[in-house]
């Protein structure tokens, strides 16, 4: 499509932070006996308040123990809109407990869907009527192409947490290089590595529940990935197989890799007693 602009249309959802933290287990256990009751039976009244609107409704917000020594727990959320994020990070600090939390890491993203394999019919229908690209006309036609897309993806768009035990989130970006660049190659041919791409990722569909984000301009990377899944083995299944893919292998850059189990919010008190 040499007349077509070269970017891909996308679909975008809800606002996602990370949030990494490293415990302070010695002050922790020089708090008293009460005062560590008070505290945890706050936080997890916080928290519940964070991880749903209502009883009964999705989870917006999960809580993670983190494997490894990049830090102790990850707190995962899901809002409307960044406004909303940094309101949960407010009302977070506001806790007895975050005087022991000590942040080590976080990312910012939003829910992406990625619409390689619509954009060239999307592009050709809109010059087909003879609008010119990026034209008032062009770009009503492809808002109105958008708009039906975010209605029929809403469910993807603006997912609720995945009651699943493992999670596992990296950021990545596409290769821009002297050598190699991702955003040189025509886009038919992107097209067709990403779908080859996403045909891995659908055969592992029925064990994994990936939710791609994208953080240009929002963080460090380009895209955040988070994985949920019931085995956590499946992760290197999955990521392993994708390392031999054209888009992978040729293309992709990698970011540190995190690892947590789930913690259910009643369980939080016996976290801090250090069983999980």
């Amino acid at each position: 499509m040499p007349d077509f602009p070269p970017v891909p249309l996308t679909l975008e959802g809800s606002s996602l932070v990370h949030q990494f933290f490293r415990f302070d287990w010695k002050a922790w256990r020089a708090t008293r006996a009460d005062e560590c009751e008070r505290i945890a039976a706050e936080a997890i009244e916080a928290l519940k308040g964070m991880e749903r609107k209502a009883p009964g409704t999705p989870v917006r917000s999960a809580l993670y123990s983190q494997l490894g020594h990049k830090g102790d727990l990850i707190l995962v959320h899901f809002r409307e809109s960044l406004k909303d994020l940094n309101q949960v990070e407010l009302d977070l600090a506001q806790t007895a407990l975050y005087d022991y939390l000590e942040p080590r890491h976080s990312y910012v993203s939003v829910v992406e869907l990625g619409l390689y394999e619509s954009t060239r019919k999307t592009y050709e229908a809109a010059a087909a009527k003879g609008f010119e690209p990026h034209s008032p006309e062009w770009n009503a036609e492809i808002a109105d192409s958008l708009k039906r897309g975010s209605e029929a993806m809403a469910p993807r768009l603006f997912p609720a947490v995945p009651e699943a035990k493992y999670l596992c989130f990296y950021p990545m970006d596409r290769k821009r290089g002297e050598q190699v660049n991702w955003y040189t190659i025509p886009f038919a041919e992107r097209q067709r590595m990403m779908h080859e791409h996403g045909l891995i990722g659908r055969r592992y569909g029925d064990q994994v529940k990936q939710i791609i984000s994208g953080s240009i301009g929002m963080d460090d990377w380009e895209w955040g990935v988070d994985l949920f899944a019931d085995d956590p083995v499946v992760f290197k299944k999955l990521i392993y197989e994708m390392r031999f893919d054209e888009v992978s292998a040729v293309y992709a850059l990698f970011g540190q890799f995190f690892i947590g189990v789930r913690l259910p919010l009643e369980r939080l008190g016996s976290w801090l007693r250090g069983r999980l």
